[in-house]
């Protein structure tokens, strides 16, 4: 692999993929069956992502930094020519015809239109600032783009223009649709969301919550999952699609960016962009977590699967609930420990994937324990057992953001609570869900009083600070200079000036859970001399 990959994208018979490496200015070709490198194609500087043509002899290589798109000819493994588009291009969709190809300019505020029949642009359209994920229908009526600083526009491809814009979540970037397209799957890296639209109204109908840094999403060809990953904690979300609902956290390598899931679903490839790495991920069982007293809705993917008389857990039946030649739904049995999943048809029995019944988690503190009613970036270090993999973090009703995931711990930053006050901490496993500690949210400080508000260059003036929401104060400074003080009460803090260097006016100014609050001042006078 070169340094610094980025995205990914299979062939579409899933033999070979590729890899944009925008810290090496190559490409890597990987053979899927062996998982190597077989080829290192050298480009411009900065690639981001190979887009395929339908029938995969072509690709549209975004080269960012060059300002280019480049062509490659799938068979040789060699660019054919550059095709100049705007600044910074970044992702490219081939409509299904295979006769245009969309390139968004995340530096720029247009989308170019390329057409493959004779490698020109043919036309530019005005999006906004950020332009960066792409995707296109199956029937090519409509492309998709996801723009950070206005939201998602979409275009008409007959006439290339933006023909409505769809508020998602905070700054969003990239996206997916289903196979049949009715869903449309979009990353917000600001708000750690992934907004569901349905693309006959163009409504989002929902948003699912995953974990910081969200970037490629992916469908599974059944549409019974997407796969998120989340670059800050390292791992790999997956969404059930008729829940809306995260089941499970798979851990990768450090920086997970792309993601693509072969054609027969029976695999993910997750590119981990700091680690330099790629990670493949058996998706044949999905979740492949659950908790020791089952019911959890597993989906096993293979070949052959029809008219399937028993799938078992280890030795434990699950309940079919349905079943094709390539999927079927099952509901999770009993059971403990890894064991192995397999299918039983009039074929034969066969191993599809193991199944690992998770521990139940387990708390035992948190730190800091309490934090502004308006949220925050301050993280927050929650501690107990058997925690990697975490699902979801709650203070109360608000969703916390995981920031990392181990064993033994988890940072988080929390969401704004609708009020002041001690709500209960719920951290959530594929094991189960555990409680038992409190945050507290603090509205901010007020001060309205520093009494006596003048004392010698010496220090040692004790000074009554006197307001509302004092009791969480953290720090108490005179010009800056940490004084000691002490929690008298929510309305009252007592502090020691410290020594001054000069005399004149300072300010004095408490910090707490939501910042610092101006105090007042304070007039160190000098001593007397003989």
């Amino acid at each position: 692999m070169g340094t610094l990959p980025q995205g990914i994208t299979l062939s579409p018979d899933g033999t070979r993929a590729y890899v944009g490496n925008r810290g090496s200015d190559t490409i890597s070709v990987i053979d899927t069956a062996t998982d190597t490198v077989t080829a290192t194609i050298p480009t411009g500087a900065g690639p981001v992502l190979v887009a395929l043509g339908p029938d995969g002899t072509r690709g549209y290589v975004t080269v960012a930094d060059a300002g280019l798109v480049s062509v490659l000819d799938t068979a040789t493994n060699t660019l054919v020519t550059d095709i100049p588009v705007g600044a910074g291009p970044s992702m490219a969709a081939v409509t299904p015809d295979g006769t245009r190809v969309y390139v968004t300019q995340q530096a720029d505020t247009t989308v170019s239109v390329i057409d493959t029949a004779t490698n020109t642009v043919t036309g530019t359209i005005p999006v906004g600032v950020g332009g960066t994920g792409v995707v296109i229908m199956p029937d090519g009526t409509r492309a998709y783009v996801a723009c950070y600083s206005v939201g998602v526009r979409v275009i008409d491809t007959a006439t290339n223009t933006v023909t409505t814009t769809i508020t998602t979540g905070d700054v969003p970037i990239l996206l997916a649709l289903s196979p049949d397209g009715a869903r449309l799957y979009v990353t917000n890296v600001g708000s750690a969301t992934v907004s569901v639209v349905d693309t006959a109204t163009n409504a989002v109908i929902d948003a699912v919550g995953v974990s910081a840094q969200a970037r490629f999403p992916a469908v599974t060809p059944d549409n019974a999952h997407v796969l998120v990953a989340n670059s800050l904690p390292d791992t790999v979300s997956v969404i059930d699609t008729a829940t809306h609902t995260v089941v499970e956290n798979i851990g990768v390598g450090a920086g997970p960016t792309g993601l693509a899931v072969s054609p027969d679903g029976t695999h993910a490839y997750v590119v981990n962009s700091e680690a330099g790495t790629i990670s493949v991920l058996a998706t044949t069982v999905l979740p492949d977590q659950g908790t020791t007293a089952g019911g959890a809705t597993v989906t096993v993917t293979g070949h052959h699967l029809a008219n399937a008389t028993a799938v078992r857990f280890g030795t434990a039946q699950a309940a079919i609930t349905a079943n094709t030649d390539t999927s079927l739904t099952v509901t999770e049995p009993a059971g403990s420990g890894a064991v192995p999943v397999t299918v039983t048809t009039a074929g034969g029995t066969g191993f599809l994937g193991t199944f690992y019944y998770a521990p139940p988690p387990a708390l035992t503190g948190i730190s800091p324990a309490s934090g502004p009613v308006a949220g925050g970036d301050q993280e927050i270090v929650i501690t107990g057992r058997n925690l990697a993999g975490a699902i979801d973090v709650y203070f109360g009703t608000s969703r916390a953001v995981i920031q990392s995931a181990s064993d033994t711990q988890l940072t988080v930053r929390a969401s704004g609570a609708p009020a002041p006050g001690g709500v209960a901490v719920t951290v959530t496993t594929a094991g189960g869900s555990a409680g038992g500690l409190t945050y507290t949210y603090v509205s901010s400080s007020t001060v309205t009083d520093v009494s006596p508000n003048t004392g010698p260059t010496s220090g040692g003036t004790v000074v009554t600070i006197t307001g509302t929401g004092l009791a969480y104060t953290e720090q108490v400074t005179f010009n800056g200079t940490p004084a000691p003080f002490a929690v008298i009460s929510d309305t009252t803090v007592s502090a020691t000036s410290p020594p001054s260097g000069a005399a004149g006016t300072v300010a004095v100014v408490v910090t707490g859970p939501a910042g610092d609050m101006p105090s007042g001042s304070f007039t160190y006078v000098a001593d007397p001399e003989i």
